[in-house]
Formats: C-alpha cells, structure tokens, sequence
C-alpha cells in the first residue's frame, strides 16, 4: 500500500470516528477541519 493510499485510509477513518462521536453539523465541520490540519501536518 502506498503512502497516499494509506492517508487516504486514515482520513476517511478518522472522518468517520469524529461524526459519529459529534452530535451536531457544527460539531462535524470541526471535527473535519480538525483531522483535515492533522492530515497536512503528516503530509
């Protein structure tokens, strides 16, 4: 596997996680933008 498939596997799991744990739209868009500046931290 290589390495933009396996951020591509980490973005969309943690996506995922992080609806799935808010309880609002609001929340969602920060958990994304949260794990979008996590992603550009690896990259």
């Amino acid at each position: 596997m290589n390495t933009r498939n396996l951020i591509a596997a980490f973005v969309l799991s943690a996506a995922a996680l992080t609806t799935a744990a808010c309880n609002t739209v609001d929340g969602a868009g920060d958990d994304l933008k949260s794990a979008s500046r996590e992603v550009k931290k690896e990259i």
